[in-house]
This record gives C-alpha cells, structure tokens and sequence, in this order.
C-alpha cells in the first residue's frame, strides 16, 4: 500500500491510520480534512524546532533564535521536505484541486506535512511526533549557520525606521481574494512621515506583508541614497 511506503519514509506506524489518512485529505476533498491536524502540527513543529535551536545555540540572542526557526519552518522548506517524502502522490484532493495541480502547490504540500506531525502526535505522543521532526529536520539542523540567515524584510524595515526614531509602519489587509482553498492576500504597507504606501500580495497574510515591507524599504532607501 503507498501509505505503507509514506510510513516507511517517516519511520513511523500509525496505531490509527484514519489519523494519516485526514492528514492527507484537503479541504476541498471532503469535511473531515487535515486543517485541524494542520494548526496543531503547525504548534508542535515550532515547539520542537524551537527546543532543539535553545539546546544547540545557547549563546544566541532570542531574535536570532527567531530568525533560525523562522527559515526552518517556512512554507518553502516544509514544501522541500514534503517532496522528498513524495506527499503530493497520496494528497485527497477536490475536483477543482486536481484540475489545477493541487497536489504541487507548496501551500497545500506544506499544510499537509504540518498535519501529518500534527497526526503523529495524536497517534503516539509528544515522543513520537519529536522523533519524526529530528528525523526530517535531521539534515537542516545539522547544516544551519546562524551567521547565513538574514532577516526578513519587515524585521529589516522595523530596524531601520526605530534607527531614524521613526514610527513602525502600519500593515493592512486590503483584501483576500479567492476560494478558501487558494486565496490571495493583498496587503498594504504605510509609513506615514515619508508618504510611502505599497501593496504586497501572497497566498497568506505573512507572505503579503513581506512583499509590501520589502516594497517599502526599497523606496525609503532609494530616497535616502539621493
């Protein structure tokens, strides 16, 4: 059976298959879907990664600490990790999911990975889903160079504007376009004191307001260099 296969690579069995079967099943395909499994992963990962960078980074200041398992728990890694796992293969999808290629979207790769700790953790405890993570992230943490992980666009605008005594900027949304499965956000970005005001867009929320942020601070720079 493939979920025989997917247990193989996550090196671990389930007691309940019902519990991977729901991390694998997206919204669009039935009621009983992996969004709620989706929120507790999403919990439980940060917890775990956050645990392991405290133990191996103990002279790290909490912001750096942040922006390490920021980069560790991003849609774009846990995307990668479910690739390699080959997630993509078994994801239940709705008609409309299938028709686009839902089961290469890093959105829904990502969610379905994050449910499938979530479901771990159900199934077998918190030492079974921390297995599972040390496993997959095995590599990553292994490699990670605090010195290499720049930070984010926002948390570079934030530093920049609080170095010239300037108010924070002022993030909201404009609107979410899209059926709830696939929704785009759009997000603006004011400062107010240099009449700056951009529009970032992304599948979520965070994702807009770093493009708007990013946007923003290539303006206020370019103003600043002239």
């Amino acid at each position: 059976m493939a979920l025989d296969t997917l247990q193989r690579r996550l090196g671990y069995q389930f007691n309940q298959l019902g519990l991977l079967k729901q991390a694998l099943t997206h919204r669009s395909y039935a009621s009983l879907n992996n969004e709620r499994l989706e929120f507790l992963g999403d919990g439980v990962l940060n917890f775990i990664v956050a645990h392991q960078l405290y133990q191996c980074f103990q002279k790290l200041a909490e912001g750096d600490l942040s922006r390490l398992r920021a980069q560790l728990v991003k849609e774009a890694t846990l995307f990668e990790i479910a690739q390699e796992l080959k997630i993509g293969d078994l994801l239940n999808l709705g008609e409309g999911e299938l028709k686009s290629a839902g089961w290469r979207r890093p959105s829904i790769l990502s969610d379905a990975l994050e449910a499938i700790i979530g479901a771990t953790y159900l199934d077998g405890g918190f030492a079974s889903a921390e297995a599972l993570v040390l496993k997959l992230y095995q590599d990553k943490l292994d490699n990670i160079d605090p010195k290499s992980i720049d930070k984010d666009a926002k948390s570079k605008l934030q530093e920049y504007l609080q170095s010239k005594k300037m108010d924070l900027p002022y993030y909201e949304v404009t609107s979410i376009e899209g059926e709830a499965h696939a929704q785009t956000f759009k997000v603006s970005c004011s400062i107010v004191k240099r009449n700056i005001n951009t529009l970032g867009e992304g599948t979520s929320r965070r994702n807009a307001e770093q493009e708007a942020a990013e946007l923003a601070l290539k303006q206020i720079l370019k103003v600043e260099t002239k």
